[in-house]
């Protein structure tokens, strides 16, 4: 096939496509049946065809093969890990967040979880304490969470 390849590429250089007459001649030249000369003809005469969409995507284009390529986002599996994944984290974070006292829950869900997020002063003045009061309360809080993910 690689004499073939070589030698019909010289050939078709200086005639373009070729007939019948040819075709035969060819083979009997390469020692080929005329059938491998008419399937390297349409080989060579095939045009490349980019992996990604051209830059010039336009209308008249056909897709690219990569476009018909599936994405592994849409993977059912990876789907239901993801969300088995979020769940657990979920129930970690609400088993933590039971652990705390009343204050200590609501001090870290409004610095964390609420939107907007609020500041230390914020709860400080709610509190009637000091802006460093409510961090150590929340350091106090964050590292007991911390203590139970871990475990």
């Amino acid at each position: 096939q690689r004499k073939l390849f070589f030698n019909l590429r010289k050939s078709k250089k200086r005639l373009g496509w070729l007939n019948a007459a040819e075709v035969s001649a060819v083979a009997r030249d390469l020692n080929v049946s005329e059938r491998e000369v008419m399937e390297m003809e349409s080989r060579l005469s095939g045009r490349d065809i980019g992996f990604e969409a051209p830059v010039d995507d336009g209308d008249d284009n056909p897709p690219a093969p990569a476009a018909y390529l599936v994405g592994h986002e849409d993977d059912p599996s990876l789907t239901y890990e993801r969300q088995d994944e979020q769940d657990s984290q979920l129930e970690l974070l609400r088993g933590g967040l039971a652990d705390l006292d009343e204050r200590a829950r609501d001090i870290v869900a409004r610095r964390f979880l609420a939107e907007p997020k609020a500041t230390l002063q914020e709860l400080a003045d709610e509190y009637g304490v000091s802006a460093e009061r409510i961090r150590q309360i929340e350091a106090q809080a964050l590292k007991k969470m911390r203590a139970l993910f871990t475990a």
